[in-house]
Formats: C-alpha cells, structure tokens, sequence
C-alpha cells in the first residue's frame, strides 16, 4: 500500500508543490498503478520469449551531419545568463 508520505518524499525530491487534494489524488493513482504492476507480477510468463519491443523494428534515423558554426558570441548572444564563453545555469545541486 501506498503512503501519502511516500509521495510527498517523492514530490519534494522532484521539487513539485503539491496541495492536500493532490497529494491525496496522486497517492490514490499511483497506489492503484502499483496494485496492477502487483497483478502483471502474478502472471505466468514461464514460456513467454523475451523481447524488448513488439515488434521487430529497430529505430529509424537520420545520419547526423556536423555543420561548423564559428560565432559563438551569436549563440552566447541568446542565453539568458553567461559567465566567459558558457551559459550560466542556476545551481540545483546541494541546496535543500
């Protein structure tokens, strides 16, 4: 059984505010996706080949092409904050 305060760990951890009613709300979804994961477990998959897809088809892609691009002011031109010749980005690591 799912805890609310399991999903509030989860909800802090991913930086999400979430009111009572949806705390409420996701602990009672997600506790229902996890009784059907329980049931899936049951099932007897004894002579079930294993496969990563349904069918055989492995992704199509293009081939990359390089393109050389030598204005890097231009590009640091459109970030919102730059330090030297990077884009500058918040800090997210280490603050609680």
């Amino acid at each position: 059984m799912l805890e609310r305060a399991e999903v509030d760990k989860v909800a802090h951890l991913a930086r999400l505010s979430l009111t009572d009613a949806e705390s409420e709300q996701f602990t009672t979804q997600l506790g229902d996706i996890l009784d059907y994961f329980e049931q899936l477990s049951e099932l007897d998959v004894a002579e079930v080949e294993p496969t990563t897809r349904a069918i055989d088809v492995s992704n199509v892609t293009r081939v990359d092409h390089l393109t050389p691009y030598d204005d890097r002011e231009s590009i640091l031109a459109c970030a919102p904050d730059q330090e030297d010749e990077y884009f500058k980005v918040p800090k997210i690591m280490g603050e609680s």
